[in-house]
């Protein structure tokens, strides 16, 4: 598609007083960019400025969270499962406001607009003594007048601030957990006076907050509100009964946008909808909104839309005004510019792997940086601004194994001047991707084994597959530098009796096709991320009958609060059952021997065809280790899993920095 193909996506919108220049828009995200906690630094400032940078009209960084009234002499609360409860809020705070008005000038040096969003969310206080979302056990206390009426003004001072140093636009957060949704909820809102009642009636703290920040603001900025058009949780409201509480405060003559989405932070789907969920599947609440609600309120939808065409079509078809797209912009911070000049190829687009959010609520390492799986540059752009330049000396460079680490680490090197040639003993790149792409719902891994192949075409990078490479074949490309990025084989369990036994199996062969399985299938786990699930939901796929033996408390340990349960929901939907809190002990012809993870019981299961194994893996590095006793080739390194199996993000970094070092 051609730049002129998309008319719709690149045209100005007038939003109140704002004029958007385009419809694409980085949606409200708190990835916690800034590296000094409770200050706009220079770090948050490239991070949401580079998507500005890159042709993204509205940009809306990350939340402001409030200040909460408290009883004498309380405590402030934050964490996970509390959120923020605390006496002083940010915009209380002159560093960060000078940090926040420095980085609306550079938002607007950019050509777009900045949107503050104000957020109440804790769970210490709601409406009701009931816990806000599911995830959490939290009870809040009940909020009185007094409290409501703080609560109100604390809307309205922030907004006064957010004028004060130039924002464009407010939004009032009335979605996801915060304290404007738990009004609106019918789970969350019991009350019995004014502020509760039906969907009308559990309205009224919202309209209360846009008629406060109107009388601050006047009508020199934008406002509107974020809201949810769909709960997905047990007893909460419909579409139908979204779709009447937005039009009732569109109807207040308040807004000038509404943005809408579906979820929760926990849920299946989250409000952060992951590769299981079709592109934009709940396109349906912005075109209900789009109908219902005057042509003077804008409507922007987001949800899963990470394509360009996918955008056009979205507005051409009339689902709403504004496109969010915060996941395209972290996988490609200059996705916009380059649809705009029609180079989509070169657009590098989001996986849906949810690695962002779920790194930003918890993350797996500190300190903490914004992660992209596929874009080693996010969180990073400080130093990939002052680093990356062009070679001083071009080298010959040879990097072995195209999986992701490989691949990154010659696409930079490419970019910086460098001879690279890249050696590859399968038939395509894309190394585990090519696996992962196997499971349903991930077959968007793909894109970016097409980007890659794209980019190794467009930076002429001498991609060499089905290529062996042993130390003599390196030697006489006559490399002045070689990056090993052999990648990792599964892990074989030492010491367990049974494990030669014909019927057990590698997972990752099984996705491969090299093994087959017999029709009831146990896959015993140890390991607490993605690969698990996948195995077994690909087993279950082909039709067999799949129990999972897993060490931990659940499976997917490891994955965040965002993402588990829209996991966990795919295993029930494709009826795969868990074990959790066992560890195999043995294997033998008829059945397998478990070990309780925190006792001494055994358990004893049979009636297995297959046992298919999912222990992660070993690095594989000899060639490596060749090399560097050989000692003749100057530059010689080691990158992704051939030094550390991980994930994605830390072999994309890896392999990229591999790249920009040489």
């Amino acid at each position: 598609m051609s730049k002129t193909q998309f008319e719709h996506l690149f045209a100005p919108l007038q939003v109140g007083p704002m004029q958007v220049p385009n419809r694409i828009c980085e949606t409200t995200n708190t990835i916690n960019s800034s590296m000094i906690p409770g200050e706009v630094d220079d770090n948050f400032i490239a991070h949401h400025g580079a998507k500005a940078r890159g042709g993204v009209g509205w940009i809306g960084s990350e939340t402001w969270l409030l200040n909460l009234p408290f009883p004498p002499d309380s405590p402030d609360e934050v964490g996970l499962s509390v959120g923020f409860a605390a006496h002083f809020a940010a915009y209380q705070n002159p560093p960060w406001v000078e940090g926040m008005k420095k980085f609306y000038e550079e938002v607007h040096a950019a050509g777009s607009v900045a949107i503050a969003q104000l957020t109440h969310l804790s769970s210490v206080w709601a409406p009701s003594a009931v816990p806000v979302i599911g995830a959490q056990d939290y009870v809040p206390h009940e909020m009185g007048e007094e409290e409501i009426e703080w609560c109100i003004n604390s809307y309205a001072d922030a907004a006064a601030v957010a004028k004060e140093i130039g924002a464009d636009g407010v939004q009032i957060h009335c979605a996801h957990e915060t304290l404007a949704y738990s009004f609106l909820s019918p789970v969350t809102n019991r009350r019995t006076d004014r502020w509760g009642g039906g969907a009308e009636e559990r309205t009224r703290f919202p309209i209360a907050v846009l008629e406060r920040v109107r009388e601050r603001i006047g009508d020199s900025l934008a406002l509107g509100i974020r809201i949810s058009g769909k709960e997905f949780r047990q007893g909460g409201a419909e579409h139908l009964e979204m779709r009447e509480m937005t039009c009732h405060i569109g109807d207040s003559g308040l807004i000038d946008f509404v943005d809408i989405d579906v979820g929760h932070c926990w849920g299946a789907p989250s409000y952060v909808p992951s590769s299981y969920y079709d592109h934009a599947e709940f396109r349906e609440v912005g075109k209900a909104a789009r109908t219902d609600l005057d042509e003077n309120v804008s409507v922007l939808f987001s949800g899963r839309v990470n394509d360009p065409v996918v955008a056009e079509r979205l507005l051409k078809e009339g689902y709403c005004d504004l496109i969010g797209m915060v996941r395209a912009g972290i996988a490609d911070a200059d996705f916009a510019n380059k649809a705009r000049e029609g180079r989509l190829s070169e657009i590098r687009r989001c996986i849906s792997c949810t690695r962002c959010i779920d790194e930003a609520s918890e993350p797996r390492t500190f300190p903490y940086a914004p992660t992209c799986s596929i874009n080693p540059v996010i969180g990073h752009e400080l130093r990939w601004e002052e680093e990356f330049k062009p070679a001083a000396t071009p080298k010959r460079v040879v990097v072995v194994g195209a999986g992701l680490a490989g691949c990154e680490a010659a696409r930079w090197a490419a970019m910086r001047g460098h001879q690279v040639t890249l050696l590859e003993q399968g038939e395509r790149l894309g190394g585990q991707l090519r696996i992962a792409a196997k499971a349903p719902g991930r077959d968007d891994f793909e894109d970016q084994i097409y980007f890659e192949e794209n980019e190794m075409v467009r930076l002429g990078v001498d991609l060499r597959l089905k290529t062996h490479a042993d130390i003599d074949a390196i030697k006489a490309l006559s490399p002045d530098a070689v990056a090993i990025a052999t990648g990792s084989i599964p892990r074989v369990p030492h010491d367990l009796p049974g494990i030669d036994l014909p019927h057990v199996v590698q997972g990752w062969d099984v996705m491969q096709g090299k093994v087959s399985t017999g029709d009831r299938v146990a896959v015993v786990s140890q390991e607490d991320y993605y690969e698990t699930p996948c195995i077994a939901e690909y087993l279950a796929s082909k039709g067999k009958q799949v129990e999972v033996f897993h060490k931990s408390l659940h499976l997917g340990y490891e994955i965040a609060r965002y993402s588990i349960a829209m996991v966990l929901a795919h295993m029930e939907n494709c009826g795969v059952t868990v074990h959790p809190n066992l560890v195999l002990k043995e294997i033998d012809a008829d059945g397998l021997e478990f070990l309780s993870s925190f006792g001494e019981k055994t358990y004893r299961k049979e009636g297995f065809d297959s046992v298919v194994l999912a222990y992660g893996s070993v690095p594989v590095h000899n060639l490596y280790d060749e090399l560097k006793t050989d000692g003749s080739i100057p530059q010689v390194y080691v990158a992704g899993s051939a030094w550390l199996p991980r994930f994605m993000a830390e072999a994309s970094q890896h392999g990229a920095s591999i790249g920009l070092a040489i």
